[in-house]
């Protein structure tokens, strides 16, 4: 799957969580960047992600996302 399927189905998932959609999910978009993208919404938004994909994402993964880009790539390596 392309980064660009992967933003297609996740963007909306960050819209519906968020209840708006004033941002543009980049590669380098942070929790920084986006109004409401706090700790709890951040879960839910995990949660969300892993049901569209049918994925589990481990710890290590979580503890080690930095922005979007890094969430990107976890979605890519647990579903090939």
């Amino acid at each position: 799957m392309e980064n660009k399927e992967i933003f297609e189905k996740i963007t909306p998932i960050f819209v519906k969580v968020l209840e708006h959609n004033n941002f543009k999910l980049t590669e380098t978009t942070t929790t920084d960047d986006v109004d409401g993208w706090g700790s709890l919404t951040h879960m839910i938004i995990i949660e969300e992600i892993e049901k569209e994909f049918n994925i589990k994402f481990k710890l290590f993964d979580l503890m080690t996302m930095d922005n979007v880009g890094d969430l990107v790539k976890s979605i890519k390596s647990n579903i090939s």
